[in-house]
């Protein structure tokens, strides 16, 4: 059996390394007497898959970890499981909900399509950030240069902008928050550089982000891997124009 569990990552803990947050839930998987699957051979390690990075120092409120539960061993309680992970994460860090995947379930790698992300850009108001998220939304074609395998190329990543709307003036400093769903498959785009594209006498290394969900698709439908219990119905999705 297969377990996905959604965590969040706020505060201090933002800027704790991946590989440093895999040791987290393996100590507080192994306290909360979850019966983790191990891999064969000489060194054998717990089955846990981790879905998209998160930019360096990046918020989350939609985190995912799939867990693979050993059969031959007592199954935990699934109703129970969240509030007692949450009970054992660091502060920053809770795990408000998990549910039970299908066989064969797809990864989370290969299964989110889109992301939706909470900017902070310092230094440019609400209007220009705004003057500057429809000239994006309008253009036929966004070039960026980046390196791959140790080479300059080109892409053009207007594909991957599904929206960008200016929510509000950021409260951490003069500036404002940009709210925008990027694509995550072919043309991918991280908040950075969208920033880069949107401000290019920014400093783009300056912005906060905070990933708000992920997205996968299923029947058509659109919906985050872990549905908090409380969200509203999924809706179809939505592909960049």
């Amino acid at each position: 059996m297969k377990v996905r569990i959604r965590f969040t990552k706020l505060g201090k803990v933002r800027f704790t390394s991946h590989r440093d947050i895999a040791r987290v839930w393996e100590r507080v998987l192994r306290r909360a007497e979850v019966p983790v699957a191990y891999s064969e051979g000489f060194s054998p390690r717990p089955k846990l898959s981790f879905g998209l990075a998160l930019p360096t120092g990046g918020e989350s409120l939609a985190e995912y970890l799939d867990v693979d539960v050993d059969e031959g061993r007592p199954a935990p309680d699934l109703d129970r499981l969240p509030e007692l992970l949450s009970e054992l994460l660091p502060e920053g860090m809770d795990a408000p909900a998990l549910a039970p995947l299908e066989p064969r379930a797809d990864s989370l790698q290969h299964a989110v399509v889109a992301c939706t992300w909470r900017i902070e850009v310092p230094g440019v108001t609400p209007a220009d950030l705004a003057v500057a998220a429809e000239r994006a939304l309008a253009a036929d074609t966004l070039v960026i240069t980046r390196e791959r395998k140790g080479k300059q190329v080109t892409d053009d990543v207007r594909p991957a902008i599904s929206s960008l709307a200016v929510v509000s003036t950021a409260g951490r400093s003069a500036g404002s928050v940009l709210e925008a769903e990027l694509a995550t498959q072919t043309r991918s785009l991280r908040p950075s550089e969208l920033v880069s594209l949107l401000d290019p006498e920014g400093d783009a290394g300056d912005v906060r982000v905070c990933r708000l969900h992920q997205w996968i698709e299923a029947g058509g439908v659109r919906v985050e891997p872990v549905v908090l219990p409380d969200a509203p119905a999924p809706h179809a999705g939505r592909r960049a124009s």
